[in-house]
């Protein structure tokens, strides 16, 4: 990655929807190369893809949660596994497989207190690899809009 495919990424994160010669006029490129540039981003996997972003609330999801989650047997199979089934339930927002005291962080978005609490009994108590979990309701969450390379 040189400057201008790292100028073009911060670009598309901050306006995935600007024009090819938008792009191209802020970054200081002809349309041409942009378009190239970025064909060659996407064909690298630097670009995986473009989303829209949305508002939780909107979408009936008042409250989000992180849910640390210990399982055992600790083996691939169970990991994979669990892992899976996480990703299947349609509260969860995403899954991260972490090293530490816990196992995996659960990011889940449901519409209030009493559905978390009923989708912690429902979803994970009765699960027999789960040994333990335990809850932290997000008061706040800030994102960075742009991710910069990191020098090596």
């Amino acid at each position: 990655m040189d400057e201008i495919d790292a100028a073009i990424v911060a670009h598309l994160q901050t306006d995935a929807r600007q024009t090819n010669r938008e792009l191209a006029r802020a970054v200081g490129v002809a349309p041409s190369t942009c378009l190239e540039r970025v064909r060659s981003l996407r064909e690298r996997g630097v670009i995986t893809g473009f989303h829209a972003e949305v508002d939780f609330a909107a979408l009936n999801r008042g409250v989000q949660a992180l849910l640390h989650v210990q399982v055992r047997p600790l083996n691939r199979t169970v990991i994979e596994g669990f892992k899976a089934y996480a990703m299947s339930l349609p509260e969860v927002l995403s899954v991260f497989v972490v090293a530490g005291g816990d196992d995996f962080l659960v990011h889940v978005g449901v519409p209030d207190v009493d559905a978390l609490h009923g989708f912690l009994m429902d979803k994970f108590s009765g699960r027999r690899e789960i040994v333990k979990f335990q809850s932290s309701v997000i008061y706040q969450h800030a994102r960075k809009p742009v991710i910069e390379v990191l020098e090596a």
